[in-house]
């Protein structure tokens, strides 16, 4: 059992904090006051190959494991979970196509999104389903050689930058089988029909680019069905191991940075004539946000262990650690807000920011809660 990263692991490590040190930090604030998409921060991520890493070579990606993309999301996380979003969501839904997907659709959307000339998204929640996919209600019906699109969907992270969606569709109403049915659709975001609105005032991060979809007869060619007709949303299940933890990954570097701000501000704020890390109170706060983010880091490389080597108990590890870290995340922010006492309530420290951006970890992907279910329903060896 080895307890150390590999040489070229460290390497990735050290690469991708040089570039969130001088890329992103100096620029978070003022793209989650503005709530702006970080065009630019983008560009330069494409160039240090950061967007869709796990794609293959062949398709211009650098064929990342769920280990190496654990480390590069909490080294991007740290810095500023907004912006660390957009550059590790820019291949969302890339997964269906390198799985499911034919060759032409593989060579026509992914060397795009790994050069950055394009951004992918994953339309899957709607108004009324969110936790439970099966209620999805957007239908796409054949009409001869294309497929005719019809439905909203709801918190599409990229939904106004995306050049490509992968959309979840109900294809087979007809079907009594409650997880057969549904079908994954590529849509182009330029095809007639499709329009998207930006969702604003949200909690955190704001810098991600999030939107409402409507598809009024959307049409795609035949050939945009991914993978088999039907078989969408078992083909969803395969991935949600690999991106829950990649969400605990997220925790991980929402937590550590929460952390690591916290000891520099404890070190030195003076009260009293001394620096408040003198005081046991808050040695213990520093003790146990340091301690509960190790723990949350190796469980995450837990999972992604898991997901690489195919172990049978991934899915209840990757639900473990998605709980888990999102949990971490959330009271360690918590607690940095605390160590900075009043400065800590505005956005002249990065706590304040990371403090909001922590809370959407125990919500996408999976709720808290039905992580919860997940790993109640493996160990109780329940069919969902």
């Amino acid at each position: 059992m080895e307890f150390q990263l590999t040489d070229e692991q460290r390497q990735l490590r050290e690469e991708v904090q040089r570039f969130a040190d001088e890329e992103i930090r100096p620029v978070a604030t003022e793209y989650d006051v503005d709530e702006k998409y970080p065009h630019g921060v983008m560009e330069k991520a494409a160039e240090m190959g950061l967007l869709a890493p796990h794609v293959p070579v062949e398709y211009g990606g650098v064929g990342y494991s769920s280990l190496e993309n654990a480390i590069l999301t909490e080294e991007l996380f740290a810095a500023d979970p907004g912006i660390g979003l957009c550059v590790s969501s820019a291949g969302f839904g890339a997964e269906a196509l390198m799985e499911f997907g034919t060759d032409e659709q593989k060579e026509r959307v992914l060397p795009e999104v790994t050069a950055g000339d394009a951004v992918m998204g994953s339309a899957i929640s709607e108004p009324q389903a969110g936790s439970d996919v099966t209620s999805v209600a957007t239908r796409a019906t054949k009409d001869g050689d294309e497929w005719v699109i019809n439905g909203s969907k709801m918190w599409i992270t990229n939904g106004t930058v995306a050049d490509y969606f992968v959309v979840v569709c109900e294809t087979d109403p007809d079907i009594e089988d409650r997880y057969s049915g549904y079908s994954q659709i590529l849509v182009e975001a330029d095809r007639d029909g499709l329009t998207r609105e930006k969702i604003t005032g949200k909690l955190g991060i704001r810098a991600s680019d999030t939107a409402e979809l409507r598809f009024d007869d959307v049409r795609v060619p035949e050939e945009n069905l991914i993978g088999q007709r039907g078989m969408g949303f078992l083909q969803l299940m395969q991935f949600f191991d690999e991106t829950r933890t990649a969400v605990a990954a997220q925790g991980v570097g929402i937590a550590r940075g929460a952390a690591e701000r916290a000891l520099e501000y404890a070190e030195e704020r003076e009260q009293f004539g001394r620096p408040i890390s003198d005081f046991q109170a808050i040695k213990h706060k520093l003790a146990e946000m340091h301690t509960n983010t190790e723990a949350a880091r190796w469980l995450t490389y837990r999972s992604a262990w898991a997901v690489d080597n195919e172990s049978g108990d991934l899915t209840a590890l990757a639900s473990m650690a998605k709980e888990f870290a999102s949990r971490v995340a959330v009271d360690v922010a918590d607690e940095a807000v605390q160590v900075h006492g009043g400065a800590g309530f505005v956005n002249d420290h990065d706590v304040e920011r990371l403090y909001r951006d922590a809370k959407i970890t125990q919500i996408y992907e999976g709720t808290t809660e039905i992580q919860k279910n997940i790993v109640a329903r493996e160990l109780l060896d329940e069919n969902f």
